[in-house]
């Protein structure tokens, strides 16, 4: 197989530790790809996403990609964790394969709007449709089509709730697909790195812990995003 297909890459960073859904603490490098089929209105990594920052994202081969994830983990194979922006928008397939081969392990998070068979070659799937307060509109069929394409790979909702509507939102999303382990994640309101939101993403999730448990959807799995407790909005972490 070739792997020579150009994936434009925003950032390659870690190892760190994965800060939210279903892998929460587990050390990771991330692939922080470029370019989004959605536009949130509180998108954290605008820098992924706009097309106005495109000048600093690479086109990058899939060994030069591995090369780096190599250099960084010191050789030693861990969990690479796909990001954007939308990572299904890249040609992935050459480098999942590659990565397996060398011992690696694959985990993506993807809004679900794009469907791509490589989706299966995951170890896990991290489909998150955006609420009301992003502005976007979830294609269900579409996101039913990304679980279908996932065959084996461990697939699971990660929810992003600010207000009652998006709380709604989510409740919608698990009753369409009660099969999948759901996660429920403060909104991070805030993209820009001097500000710290620590403070404002605790007090979301005590709302969030209280609404849960009051409503008496134990189902429900209620995280922080941990990296934005631990280091605000600071990119690379």
């Amino acid at each position: 197989m070739s792997h020579s297909a150009s994936i434009k890459i925003c950032e390659i960073f870690g190892p760190t530790i994965q800060g939210e859904g279903s892998l929460i603490g587990q050390p990771t490098v991330f692939v922080r790809t470029g370019g989004c089929d959605y536009h949130c209105r509180w998108c954290d990594t605008p820098y992924a996403v706009d097309s106005r920052f495109r000048d600093t994202w690479t086109d990058m081969s899939a060994e030069k990609i591995l090369e780096q994830v190599e250099r960084l983990s010191g050789g030693q194979p861990m969990m690479i964790s796909l990001s954007g922006g939308n990572p299904a928008l890249q040609p992935l397939e050459g480098l999942i394969p590659l990565g397996r081969d060398a011992g690696y392990r694959f985990a993506m998070e993807t809004q679900g709007s794009i469907v791509k068979p490589w989706f299966s070659c995951l170890e896990v799937l991290t489909l998150s449709p955006k609420p009301p307060s992003s502005g976007m509109k979830t294609d269900w069929k579409k996101l039913q089509e990304c679980v279908d394409a996932a065959g084996a790979a461990a697939v699971s909702l990660k929810l992003v709730v600010l207000d009652e509507a998006d709380y709604q939102f989510a409740r919608q999303a698990a009753a369409r697909f009660p099969q999948l382990p759901i996660f429920l994640q403060p909104c991070n309101m805030s993209a820009d790195v001097n500000v710290d939101g620590s403070q404002a993403s605790l007090e979301q999730l005590r709302w969030l812990v209280a609404r849960v448990l009051a409503d008496g959807w134990y189902a429900a799995r209620v995280l922080p995003q941990l990296h934005v407790l631990l280091w605000s909005n600071k990119r690379g972490r």
